[in-house]
């Protein structure tokens, strides 16, 4: 059984811009995996309005019976303010790229995962002079180093 179940990552906007599907036993239709990520980026965003700690940045992981979902929310994007003035109360909300990784209970090491996936992003679809910012991600280079990441921590994680 594999590790690693899907791996997601959404824009800014809570647009699903890339997904693979790692052997997970119940392999999900596009509309169900637009749904998920729309659905996540709602409880991201709901979770850094509603922590009780300022300066939070949402929910990293979820823990379920029979999945975990991790999340690396990267630093590009941006921040908006909300600024209200009657109340001199001001939210700040950051919005960047989001990475999560569904994968077995209690896999460990996965932020080290999501941050080297996120390294290839950096390097192979922004780096990409055809790539549009926001858009589906469809680069041969991201697919293939994403791939060889991805055997590689199933080796590391068989080793364990």
């Amino acid at each position: 059984m594999a590790a690693i179940y899907s791996l997601y990552i959404i824009n800014k906007s809570g647009g699903l811009i890339f997904y693979k599907d790692y052997g997970s036993s119940g392999r999900m239709d596009t509309n169900d995996s637009l749904r998920v990520a729309s659905l996540w980026h709602s409880m991201h965003a709901i979770s850094q309005q509603l922590s009780p700690i300022s300066g939070c940045f949402g929910i990293e992981l979820l823990q379920a019976d029979t999945f975990d979902l991790h999340c690396f929310q990267s630093l590009t994007g941006y921040i908006s303010l909300l600024f209200f003035f009657l109340s001199k109360k001001v939210t700040r909300m950051i919005q960047g790229t989001k990475f999560f990784v569904v994968c077995e209970p209690g896999t460990q090491h996965m932020e080290g995962l999501l941050k080297h996936i996120y390294e290839l992003y950096t390097d192979y679809v922004l780096k990409n002079p055809f790539y549009e910012m926001e858009m589906p991600i469809r680069c041969e280079l991201f697919d293939i180093n994403l791939t060889q990441a991805i055997q590689k921590d199933r080796v590391a994680l068989l080793a364990r």
